[in-house]
């Protein structure tokens, strides 16, 4: 007897979106390391005090950029749904520090690490509601909870340090590799999530 497997059109979503966002999520990994390495090689001796490098502004410009485009992709992923109106949020805050590190990077690092802070402490609170909304849908979300809760603690604690001549930018490279260590574990769990439901 011939066995005929239906996929459901819900089904094949969940799969297709969890699939996607396991991607991006290493996606967002190499990016992280790669960012990491260049401040912590190029400007981790930066301290509050100091004006920015070029290639510090550049960086520091770059990643809520970058944060803005994967959310976007991310959007594309999940398609449409509860999360939408919080990811245009998380794109709105991205954009908004962008610019508000353009002008910080002509400053001072302080300036710097407290639009940084700020931003960390409004992102990670958008990641951990869509988190928590998406964990029904998609699942295997409990490492973003972590990390959205994590990203609220420490952008409480880089904008409250900013002004402390021992903050610099190597406390920076420590939050974006936090960030790429629980994308990491992320997509691990949505790829053991993905074998148990293919099974």
């Amino acid at each position: 007897m011939t066995h005929t497997t239906v996929t459901s059109p819900a089904s094949t979503t969940t799969t297709t979106t969890s699939s996607g966002l396991r991607s991006l999520h290493l996606i967002r990994v190499a990016f992280s390391l790669v960012w990491v390495t260049l401040v912590l090689t190029t400007s981790g001796s930066l301290v509050s005090t100091d004006r920015p490098t070029v290639i510090a502004g550049l960086l520091l410009v770059c990643y809520p950029l970058w944060d803005v485009i994967a959310t976007l992709l991310e959007r594309r992923l999940a398609g449409p749904g509860s999360t939408h109106r919080v990811t245009a949020v998380n794109m709105a805050l991205g954009l908004a520090t962008t610019a508000g590190m353009i002008v910080a990077v002509f400053s001072d690092v302080r300036a710097a690490l407290l639009v940084f802070g700020v931003w960390a402490l409004l992102s990670g609170a958008v990641q951990l509601t869509v988190a928590i909304r998406r964990r029904r849908t998609v699942g295997a979300q409990w490492p973003m909870i972590v990390s959205g809760a994590q990203s609220v603690l420490a952008g409480v604690t880089i904008a409250a340090g900013s002004a402390s001549a021992g903050s610099g930018l190597s406390t920076l490279a420590g939050y974006s590799a936090f960030g790429a260590f629980w994308f990491l574990v992320s997509a691990v769990a949505l790829s053991n999530r993905g074998r148990r439901e293919a099974r």
